[in-house]
Parts: structure tokens; sequence; C-alpha cells
């Protein structure tokens, strides 16, 4: 080897080894990590998923996939706000929460959607004894759909075969879900 080859080398491992080094001092993974998974609206979130008895870390995932936190994104199927809450939803745990009146504008309010949209999952979750998938299912599809569903045989009670749900984007959407909560409790937990 020429003497220049030689030389290039040993600069070359050494800007990895310093690069390396730079990432692990300064931790940039767990810093880009925190920009892709966020924790907005920690006040609300740690509030009423507390009070409903979830993992804060999960309901920042259904955040995550549901709106990305934008408070003020409306879906195709008209569901709106941080959670994606649809009004007939919105108004019925609202009735059963305290009884106050709750408008359309009134999903786009971060506390108000993430404390009607915690009260719903939780309600989910004690209808399918704690199953997190069934309840994530019945979230996306529709509560009718999954009874359906189980009824028929389609997918199963204890929610173990998600690769049978019939919606591919409800099947996605449970899958996503899962996943970016493990990434939340690795990264925060």
């Amino acid at each position: 080897m020429t003497k220049k080859l030689i030389v290039f080398l040993v600069i070359i491992i050494l800007l990895l080894i310093g690069w390396l080094v730079f990432f692990k001092i300064f931790k940039v993974q767990d810093a880009i990590l925190k920009i892709i998974y966020p924790t907005k609206y920690s006040e609300f979130v740690e509030e009423y998923s507390e009070e409903n008895g979830i993992d804060k870390y999960l309901v920042y995932a259904i955040i995550k996939a549901e709106s990305n936190f934008n408070p003020h994104v409306t879906s195709s199927s008209d569901a709106r706000g941080l959670m994606q809450l649809m009004e007939e939803t919105a108004v019925e745990r609202s009735n059963i929460i305290d009884d106050t009146t709750v408008e359309t504008y009134d999903l786009y309010d971060p506390e108000t959607n993430i404390r009607l949209g915690t009260s719903y999952f939780s309600y989910l979750l004690g209808l399918y004894n704690g199953n997190t998938v069934l309840a994530l299912t019945a979230y996306n599809a529709g509560l009718g759909n999954v009874q359906k569903w189980i009824q028929e045989g389609i997918i199963k009670s204890d929610g173990t075969d998600i690769e049978n749900i019939p919606y591919k984007e409800t099947s996605n959407y449970v899958r996503k879900i899962l996943r970016d909560y493990q990434m939340y409790l690795k990264i925060y937990g």
C-alpha cells in the first residue's frame, strides 16, 4: 500500500470513531427518537390517561396514529381532533362523564378531545376485559364491526389473531399503534 492510501484509511477510521463517539456522548439518537415520538399535550394526556386507567404511552401512540398531534385535523369519515373522535361518540362520552354539551368545534380543543378520547378508549378496554388489541380494533373499525367479527369467528375474542382483521386499514392501524407504543416505552418508560 502506498503511504497516501494508509493515511487516507487512518483518517476515515478516525472520522468513523469520532462520529460514533459523538453520537454516543450527545445521545443524538435519543433526541431524534423524541422528535419522531413526541409527548405533546402531556398535561392532558397524563391527567386523563391516569383518570381512565390507561398507560399514557399508549395514549401518545394512539394520538400519533390518529392525528400525528395535529389538533385541527378532520378525517374523511368526519372524525375530529387529536384522538379523531366522531361527534356522536364524543357527545355520548360527554353525557356519561359530566353531562356537558359538546359542539363540533370542541373536538378540536386538545383537552376536550383527550378527555373524551381516553374515556372512550377506557370504555372499550373495559368492554374487552383489558384486551388492548380488541379495544384498538374497535376504536378504529367500530364497536359493531368487532362484535360481529368475534360472533362470526373471523377474529378471536382474545385478540391473538390481528392478521384476520378484515379491514386492512384497521389491521395496519392496530399494528402501528402497538409498535409505536413499544417505542414510547423504550424511549420514555
